[in-house]
């Protein structure tokens, strides 16, 4: 008898941050998911929309205004930052949803958000882009993650980068689960 191998994820990771903090969580998440397979990351404005051996699509982007940002929120972010310059300057996560594909081979999805603690207000960027993802045909396997920073440029809170590689192999594990 032979041994049964499973077949190895590849995963891409799409990411819209505007002080870094989305992107070092971002970063975490792959680190992790790259314990059970394989892992790209992208910033949104170079992001494929079509990658046709990927199984696992990973989309975060921070909360702003109750949900995913939109050109007027970006637009305060970098009116907020210290230079003026912002990670993702070229559009968001919402406008590289709308430009993807309906899936057709039914793959898998998780989706992200950082929010500043404690969180009072409702909203939640994550929740959007699941959303969406189940909208364009994909299962999103976990449900959706908040990741906390201290205030609007951040820092993260201690330990949310290790909790980002948890939660990245959670995802990784599920995807497997539910893929084979």
């Amino acid at each position: 008898m032979g041994v049964t191998k499973v077949a190895a994820m590849h995963a891409l990771v799409v990411y819209e941050s505007m002080f870094g903090n989305t992107r070092a969580i971002a970063e975490a998440v792959a680190d992790g998911l790259r314990e059970v397979g394989e892992a790209d990351v992208y910033e949104v404005a170079s992001a494929p929309t079509s990658a046709p051996d990927v199984d696992l699509v990973v989309v975060g982007g921070p909360t702003h205004a109750f949900g995913m940002t939109r050109s007027s929120t970006r637009q305060s972010a970098k009116e907020q930052a210290p230079d003026g310059v912002v990670v993702s300057e070229a559009g968001g996560v919402r406008e590289w949803l709308h430009a993807l594909p309906t899936a057709t081979k039914h793959p898998c999805a998780a989706a992200f958000d950082t929010r500043v603690a404690p969180a009072r207000v409702p909203g939640s960027a994550a929740k959007g882009i699941a959303k969406r993802l189940r909208g364009k045909g994909f299962a999103v396997v976990v449900r959706p993650k908040t990741f906390w920073v201290s205030g609007t440029p951040g820092p993260l809170l201690d330990g949310e980068l290790d909790q980002a590689r948890a939660w990245g192999r959670e995802v990784g594990r599920a995807r497997i689960s539910v893929g084979g």
